[in-house]
């Protein structure tokens, strides 16, 4: 968890600073809130992390300056790993 609040705070700050606007960046942000709200809660929804990160790359993916940023923060998503189903009749 540390991990992924440390990377979207990196990328919060680094997107406030970045002085150039482009439409998807109410996204982006709104989206890295919620990230750091499934932090900050405990155990989040796996699949929700991934969804967060999907619409956070889209919005500012072709912003250069953010690159570090953004790939600090998949980086801490992918360490969220579903795990798979047990077989059946293994508890």
């Amino acid at each position: 968890m540390a991990e992924l609040r440390t990377a979207v705070s990196r990328l919060r700050r680094a997107l406030a600073g970045h002085p150039a606007e482009f439409p998807d960046r109410a996204i982006a942000e709104d989206e890295l809130a919620a990230l750091d709200a499934m932090a900050a809660g405990g155990a989040p929804e796996i699949p929700r992390l991934r969804r967060s990160l999907l619409l956070v790359a889209g919005a500012i993916g072709s912003v250069s300056a953010l690159s570090t940023a953004l790939t600090e923060v998949r980086s801490a998503v992918e360490l969220f790993r579903e795990t798979p189903p047990s077989p059946p009749g293994v508890a």
